[in-house]
């Protein structure tokens, strides 16, 4: 079996190929900038709802808010907290 010598310029780019997969593999989370607070917009289009659905969410409390002027503002935080609590386990054993 051949010995091969690598060398710390060799490690360096590995870890940049293997950095690069990385962030082709998690496209959305890239280096940890997840937004804090969503627009209602972008609540939408995470959820896959509509406006009206959204706002009875809003009406009916399933889904806090905050407003700033005009602008609603939701916890993204807290919308994974409110799916995970409602996750349905239809699992059989």
């Amino acid at each position: 079996m051949a010995t091969t010598i690598l060398t710390i310029e060799d490690l360096q780019d590995f870890k940049k190929e293997l950095l690069q997969e990385l962030k082709k593999l998690f496209p959305n989370n890239q280096s940890g900038n997840q937004k804090k607070w969503l627009k209602s917009t972008e609540v939408r289009k995470l959820l896959s709802i509509s406006p009206g659905t959204l706002q009875n969410l809003r009406i009916n409390g399933t889904l806090p808010y905050s407003r700033m002027g005009g602008v609603i503002y939701y916890d993204h935080d807290e919308i994974q907290k409110i799916l995970t609590n409602s996750r349905i386990d239809n699992s059989y054993s």
